[in-house]
């Protein structure tokens, strides 16, 4: 055993991978202690804030937002900062289709277009244009409110007596306002989704739900898949037929489209995490069955099989004490393998709409899916969807090194 392990840690690519993995399971575990709260709290006002922005937020009641502020802005800087150059050439764009002629629209002047926009746009009138990119002007709208307001600003605190929102500050438009002075400030990283949710603090609960889904999925696709191997493998004749009949049917219907069809029959209201954990394993174990079936075949009439027979031994016994050691490291690799799949499958599902519920935990999958429905990638918003298909990403690189890893320490083709 200990020289086993000395010889998969002595693989450089099992251990790139299992540093990876360790390290994304490490940060799950210790983010939520430093950063307490839900992932799926609303400490914006519906729509997408940039990376690096500082969010004061009143999160006692509900996640009541109080105020979003862009902090150490002054007036001239925090209307450039939000209004960027893409969104005065939306804005232009709107107001072109709306008939304004386009050589009256300057689109350098700040206050006259915004004043323009203010007096012209319309969330009802419906102009010629994708639903996709109506939602857009909808949320651009939301996001220019008030961005000429040169009235002071109130900073709220919760009494700690009463629990009445009292003023704690006044912060006038043209002021930079030093971050400690604020009560109850966030820094936003990756900033935040069309919902106004922190990206970073869903990533790092998703990339947990994720795994733990991919852990339960493999699990159970794995311990399906080596039982009916190592029984039709050993056993042969009927039982044999029976395994590889069923193995067929599972081959030649897709095991995706299956699951689509089995997720969509549950239905929302039943679709927790583990739900489609166990949906996922259960239609996974095929490949699985067939490969350690072969292996099994390859090792029923060595030697030491053979004596075991004579000895009188019992079938569970050969089994477990004469075949299964052997094709151990190739079940492990299997496992791994089978999480890595699990993942993809519940992102593939979640991009569907056919994921675990919305309104329990963030997945990898659910957080595509908000932002595809939401047109992040539309809008320019990146960090929506960016750094979640970096996160799958890396989670199965790094599967699959130490997948390669074990291979070359336990394949003697490879090791020559």
């Amino acid at each position: 055993m200990k020289n086993t392990l000395q010889k998969v840690f002595g693989s450089p690519r099992f251990v790139i991978g299992f540093v990876i993995y360790a390290g994304m399971l490490l940060t799950i575990f210790i983010y939520p202690l430093l950063f307490p709260g839900s992932p799926l709290e609303m400490i914006g006002l519906g729509t997408f804030f940039r990376p690096g922005t500082y969010v004061s937020v009143y999160d006692s009641i509900n996640a009541q937002t109080i105020y979003t502020l862009r902090l150490s802005d002054a007036a001239e800087k925090r209307i450039g900062d939000r209004l960027l150059p893409e969104d005065r050439e939306s804005m232009k764009e709107w107001l072109t289709l709306y008939g304004i002629p386009e050589e009256t629209i300057d689109i350098e002047n700040t206050e006259a277009l915004l004043n323009l926009w203010n007096n012209t746009y319309d969330d009802s009138i419906r102009l010629e244009m994708t639903s996709a990119r109506r939602r857009f002007f909808s949320r651009l709208d939301r996001k220019l409110d008030g961005l000429l307001n040169t009235e002071d600003m109130q900073v709220m605190i919760p009494d700690p007596e009463t629990g009445d929102i009292a003023p704690f500050s006044t912060v006038r438009d043209t002021d930079y306002v030093n971050v400690s002075q604020v009560a109850n400030v966030r820094f936003l990283p990756l900033g935040t989704d069309n919902f106004g949710r922190d990206v970073l603090k869903q990533i790092v609960s998703a990339t947990g739900t994720s795994m733990w889904i991919g852990l339960i999925a493999g699990s159970i696709a794995t311990m399906i898949g080596l039982f009916l191997g190592l029984l039709g493998g050993y056993v042969g004749g009927i039982v044999d037929d029976i395994i590889m009949f069923f193995c067929n049917i599972f081959t030649v219907i897709p095991s995706f489209v299956l699951l689509i069809l089995i997720s969509y029959s549950i239905g929302q209201g039943q679709r927790g995490a583990v739900t489609v954990a166990v949906v996922i394993g259960l239609t996974s174990w095929v490949w699985t069955a067939r490969s350690v079936r072969s292996q099994v075949i390859s090792l029923r009439d060595r030697d030491h099989v053979n004596l075991s027979k004579l000895s009188g031994h019992s079938l569970a016994h050969i089994i477990a004490t004469d075949i299964l050691p052997y094709i151990a490291s190739y079940v492990v690799m299997a496992f791994i393998l089978q999480i890595s799949t699990a993942i993809l499958a519940e992102a593939q599902l979640s991009m569907l709409g056919l994921g675990p519920k919305t309104t329990e935990v963030p997945t990898l999958g659910l957080m595509m899916n908000w932002a595809m429905l939401y047109s992040a990638h539309l809008g320019g918003a990146w960090w929506a969807y960016y750094p979640v298909i970096m996160t799958i990403a890396l989670i199965s690189f790094s599967l699959n090194l130490m997948n390669t890893g074990l291979d070359q320490v336990f394949n003697p083709q490879l090791r020559s």
